[in-house]
């Protein structure tokens, strides 16, 4: 008979319980085979792009199935940050991080809607018509609305009816482009999303 305290005799029966359960489950060690395990993104496309989301413009890189078989429907299904990116440099906050679920969003709108002045459904249309109707909008606007001269007589050109909101993941250099066409215009109120 060993002489056992009861400390000790817990910590056998504990031992021996917890091993022998394991073993049932089937986590009895196997022989280990050595293999490549095959890169999860290694049949996928890799895309660039830049994050929606702020004025911050971080470079995301999006892995998408779907080679353009027949019979393959292309899907987003990984999105990490771009580390060659030199604004993140392969970082993303927690809203540029959950993209995946912004992209495959059944909520998503993909194509412009209209809805007519008293109506209560939105209607699908074109990009075409869409751009056409912002187009004349604008223009019937400033036709109505421009303002050549002040009361003193002077030059001054102005639109003041309409104003133009930017969108915050745009470069340098569209958001330089976009504002001196819409200032062109003669129009003031011009502003960016970054700032809202």
């Amino acid at each position: 008979m060993v002489n056992m305290n009861r400390r000790q005799f817990f910590k056998v029966t504990g031992t021996t319980l917890a091993s022998s359960s394991l073993t049932l489950l089937g986590a009895a060690p196997t022989p280990a085979m050595a293999e490549v395990r095959q890169y999860k993104l290694a049949r996928m496309t890799e895309t660039r792009n830049t994050c929606p989301y702020c004025s911050v413009a971080c470079g995301v890189l999006l892995y998408g199935l779907g080679d353009g078989a027949k019979n393959a429907e292309p899907s987003i299904m990984h999105i990490e940050g771009d580390p060659d990116h030199p604004v993140n440099r392969g970082t993303l906050c927690p809203k540029g991080a959950a993209l995946t679920d912004f992209i495959n969003s059944p909520n998503r709108l993909k194509y412009p809607e209209y809805r007519a002045p008293g109506s209560d459904k939105w209607e699908r249309m074109s990009w075409d018509d869409a751009l056409d109707r912002i187009a004349r909008h604008l223009k019937d606007d400033r036709d109505a609305n421009f303002i050549e001269r002040n009361e003193q007589g002077q030059l001054v050109n102005r639109w003041l009816t309409t104003g133009m909101l930017a969108a915050s993941a745009s470069s340098n250099e569209v958001a330089y482009v976009t504002h001196k066409v819409f200032r062109s215009l003669g129009a003031l109120a011009f502003d960016n999303q970054a700032r809202v």
